[in-house]
């Protein structure tokens, strides 16, 4: 019996030790499945701030705290109220922006998130620059309203682009003055496709024309501004022509087709180098094609033509430039001949009416437009660099493009005739920091992550642009974003022939001929990087 007593003693302390170690071994297996879990957990989450503490930053708390798709961890809120400041909202603490160096050090903060309402505020720009130097990405969500079915998803967190950085405050333009020009009318848009033209036709549509005719030889482009149509404006009195504005043939059938009441003309050639090497193209286009849509305007009494030209026009380096210059003189001249006659109003009044008013609107460059310097960088850096910036001290002016076009049809209200509108373009941009920033706004740090490689200024490239040449001078507006470039024009015999001899000198292939023509035409093209130097020396 006393054997029996200490076998089942035995087998019950057995009992216990086995039962212990399986539980402690179940336990560490947890511990230690709990803690890899943990340490994966905190390698995948984003540790975030929300800048604003008002009801669209509180719902973008809960929406990316709710989403299963989710790896934020929201740290706070950042705001610039005093008010608000040190309080908790759902738990989550207010901090004042001079607090980021702090949070950064102390939570390892990665992202900023601004709510897209919040991206006017004054304070924007200094908040993202302090981001920026603390190594903090920044990024946005749209406001709740543009939400699906109510929901945030992960997809519409979008890196804070360049342009949203660059924005100016909204313009304020002058509706009922625009309407007067656009609403019921019958309006051509020439270079209807390209970046310019296609803004055109999206903010003249709103204001519902009578018949809106799109120009541009571009098929494809084409068939993406006609979709995009279709779906957003369900217009039927849109009219797509593919046509050359070099094709003095089909331009007639199009004006005798359509008899169009305003032309606004933005197709061009607008590419630098490319067109310092091919100056036939330039002058064919942006000076033959110009020709023939403004006689054609004459011919068949728009009662207002609009140029869209560039701040490349002034001291022009470059053929390009020397050839929207060429469009200019010869569309003011065209403005100077065109003869008042008095008409009766159907009040029984007398007035006078000119005929075709030929306006010049003139800036430099826009943000994203074909080709232009921001999708390049942005291309660049998917690719993992690197960015290529001609010189260290290049500048460029810019412009978002519905900036850029709001401000064309408010000059177009004010034209009687021969004006070249100057926009103010703010202040000039070095590209290389626009890189640097750029490089920033991905998450990624210049030279050590992307580098930047100097490439040498472009054939015709010069490092400043200018919006006024040495002779104009500038006459303010009633809008304090629009001035009048002062210039005396050339009378519109002189232009005519001066013209004809340049187009008559392309038709022979002979492209320094071109070129020294141009610089007869415009004495202040002096070209630089070019190969066309050599027309410049005297003797």
């Amino acid at each position: 019996h006393i054997r029996d007593q200490q076998l089942g003693l035995v087998l019950l302390i057995n009992f216990f030790i086995a039962t212990s170690f399986l539980i402690m071994l179940r336990i560490a297996v947890k511990s230690i499945y709990f803690m890899l879990t943990r340490r994966m957990r905190d390698v995948d989450t984003v540790r975030v701030l929300i800048y604003g503490a008002d009801q669209n930053a509180i719902m973008a708390k809960q929406a990316l705290e709710n989403s299963t798709e989710s790896k934020f961890v929201i740290v706070g809120f950042i705001d610039t109220n005093r008010g608000k400041l040190n309080s908790y909202i759902e738990r989550k603490r207010v901090y004042h922006v001079k607090d980021l160096a702090a949070l950064k050090d102390k939570y390892a903060i990665d992202q900023m998130i601004f709510v897209k309402d919040h991206l006017g505020s004054r304070d924007k720009k200094v908040i993202v620059e302090r981001c920026l130097r603390l190594g903090i990405k920044v990024l946005t969500v749209p406001p709740a309203s543009e939400w699906v079915s109510g929901r945030l998803r992960i997809q519409q967190i979008k890196n804070l682009r360049i342009e949203d950085l660059l924005q100016r405050a909204p313009i304020k333009i002058n509706n009922d003055k625009i309407c007067d020009d656009l609403c019921g009318k019958r309006i051509l848009i020439t270079g209807a496709a390209g970046s310019i033209g296609s803004e055109i036709v999206r903010q003249v549509l709103r204001y519902e024309p009578q018949m809106l005719i799109l120009c541009d030889q571009a098929e494809s482009p084409m068939h993406e501004i006609q979709l995009e149509i279709e779906e957003t404006f369900s217009s039927s009195n849109v009219v797509i022509a593919i046509a050359d504005i070099r094709n003095l043939e089909r331009m007639h059938q199009i004006f005798n087709d359509y008899r169009p009441e305003l032309v606004y003309h933005a197709a061009a050639y607008k590419h630098v180098p490319m067109m310092e090497r091919n100056p036939g193209e330039a002058v064919s286009t942006n000076v033959g094609g110009t020709k023939n849509v403004a006689d054609l305007s004459v011919l068949f009494g728009v009662k207002k033509f609009v140029m869209i030209s560039t701040d490349k026009a002034v001291n022009p380096t470059n053929v390009m430039g020397a050839s929207k210059r060429i469009a200019e003189i010869y569309t003011q001249s065209l403005d100077a001949q065109q003869s008042v006659h008095l008409v009766d109003t159907a009040a029984g009044v007398t007035k006078q009416v000119k005929g075709t008013r030929f306006i010049t609107t003139r800036f430099g460059n826009v943000l994203g437009s074909n080709g232009s310097v921001i999708p390049r960088f942005t291309a660049q850096i998917a690719k993992g660099g690197p960015l290529t910036v001609t010189h260290p001290e290049i500048t460029r002016y810019f412009m978002t493009i519905p900036e850029a076009v709001q401000l064309v049809l408010e000059a177009g209200t004010m034209g009687k005739g021969g004006e070249i509108y100057v926009f103010d373009m703010g202040k000039p941009v070095k590209i290389v920091d626009l890189a640097r920033k750029m490089i920033q706004l991905a998450g990624l740090k210049p030279e050590k992550d992307i580098e930047i490689v100097y490439t040498g200024l472009r054939s015709g490239e010069k490092l400043y642009e200018e919006l006024l040449s040495d002779g104009e001078k500038v006459v303010p507006t009633h809008h304090d974003k629009i001035h009048i470039a002062r210039v005396n024009p050339l009378n519109h015999e002189s232009a005519k022939r001066l013209v004809y001899e340049l187009i008559a000198l392309n038709e022979r292939k002979n492209s320094s001929g071109v070129v020294r023509k141009m610089k007869e035409i415009v004495p202040e093209f002096i070209s630089k990087n070019s190969p066309f130097e050599a027309l410049d020396t005297v003797g």
